[in-house]
């Protein structure tokens, strides 16, 4: 059985005294998307806890990135989906680099790689293995001419590179038959334009922001999801209220009652009633199973990564709360919730007005900077790659910057294997 949100176990994280150890890495992965919104892959970003800044593009960034893979198992950091990484021309050249599952591997060739007959060659021999080949933060010369001849990805950074600059590259590059990858689209107008001028990959957070803000208010079904929200924030629960709000909506109620009685809960018995699950589970886990079916199906946004974002948001900010001295279960719902105008598709203040959350957690969700946002604005920053800003609001805190990264680490692992029960 699940511990409670209360009372949650996360190794090497007893307190702020916890001494940094050099050992230790620590992952960032970024989303990439396919013109249908479904992550189709990650790019994996690897920092050790030794160093106060993130490289992601040094040798020794590399290794650790390999070394994580060899510890985790590089799937479990994925999900599953195909990992694109930072290769330095060292590790282009070295045989650490077969190490790496090749069926899943995207090895990105860094901007400041020299392109020699070597590093030609040695790209040639990776993708005969079954490895393939992105050219990264693309900036055409002649000498890259041979590896755009065989690259399976070329990337750009679509705010760096000016549209005509974009638009003349593609039409230019009649030698390179693989995908355009964009990265760094931030908003819907972005990915709009980038989708119309040839790229079919795309690599930013465009997909968290509504694409459309609606004037109506929240769908009368989502007011009922809602509303469930609200009911499971009550102590002690309202076993009756909750019991006839979950009948009222039969698809709400199988998806609860399927994860509940999943084997992952581990329970001895079979649950047919709110009743017995409470019975069996307990306040908080039945707390935590209702949310989470409501939270899928509240997701309407136009990408399933929304759902494992906001996921991955409430269990960090709540694993953070144990060592913020913040309460877990508010820390949960802001999380949770921090995408919700994403969701819906509407503004976040209509979204949050059916609820009855905390002051503190309701201003932060519309942007204050208050303490309760801590965790939140730290995990934003990190899912940019902001690493400089982490390790600052991590020193406010109180915290080494090996700390939160910990947290999420364990958060990333936490939310993969919910989602794969669901």
């Amino acid at each position: 059985m699940e511990p409670s949100r209360h009372s949650i176990p996360v190794p090497g994280l007893e307190g702020r005294a916890a001494s940094p150890s050099p050992a230790m890495r620590y992952l960032a992965r970024q989303p990439i998307l396919d013109g249908q919104g479904r992550v189709v892959a990650y790019e994996l970003l690897f920092r050790s806890a030794a160093v106060s800044a993130f490289d992601g593009s040094g040798d020794a960034a590399s290794q650790t990135m390999i070394d994580n893979a060899m510890i985790y198992g590089l799937e479990k950091l994925t999900a599953g989906l195909p990992a694109f990484i930072n290769c330095t021309a060292a590790t282009l050249s070295s045989e650490y680099i077969l190490l790496l599952p090749a069926s899943s591997t995207v090895l990105e060739v860094l901007e400041d790689v020299e392109v020699t007959e070597d590093i030609v060659q040695s790209c040639i021999r990776l993708q005969q293995k079954g490895y393939k080949i992105a050219l990264d933060d693309f900036i055409y010369s002649p000498s890259i001419d041979p590896l755009i001849e065989i690259a399976d990805f070329i990337k750009m950074d679509f705010r760096s590179t000016p549209a005509a600059d974009r638009q003349t590259l593609i039409s230019a590059l009649t030698h390179f038959h693989g995908e355009y990858l964009a990265e760094k689209v931030e908003t819907r107008a972005e990915f709009e334009e980038a989708a119309q001028e040839g790229f079919t990959l795309f690599q930013g957070y465009y997909f968290c922001k509504p694409a459309l803000i609606r004037k109506n208010a929240v769908p009368s079904n989502h007011l009922v999801h809602l509303e469930l929200v609200r009911l499971l924030q009550q102590d002690p629960l309202d076993v009756q209220a909750l019991g006839e709000i979950i009948k009222s909506e039969p698809a709400l109620a199988y998806r609860m009652f399927q994860y509940v009685n999943s084997a992952a809960c581990g329970l001895r018995q079979e649950v047919t009633s709110i009743t017995t699950a409470l019975l069996v589970m307990g306040e908080e886990l039945f707390r935590r199973m209702a949310t989470l079916a409501v939270t899928v199906e509240l997701n309407t946004g136009p990408s399933p990564e929304i759902l494992r974002m906001a996921l991955l948001r409430a269990r960090f900010c709540e694993t953070a709360a144990l060592l913020c001295h913040l309460e877990p279960s508010q820390q949960y719902l802001l999380g949770l919730f921090s995408l919700l105008d994403a969701m819906l598709q509407i503004p976040i203040r209509e979204a949050l007005a059916p609820l009855s959350l905390p002051a503190p957690i309701q201003a932060a969700l519309l942007g204050q900077q208050n303490t309760d946002r801590s965790p939140l604005t730290w995990l934003e920053s990190h899912e940019h790659g902001d690493f400089a800003r982490c390790d600052a609001l991590a020193a406010s805190l109180g915290f080494k910057p090996h700390v939160l990264e910990h947290t999420l680490n364990m958060a990333t692992l936490w939310t993969d294997g919910i989602l794969a029960r669901t």
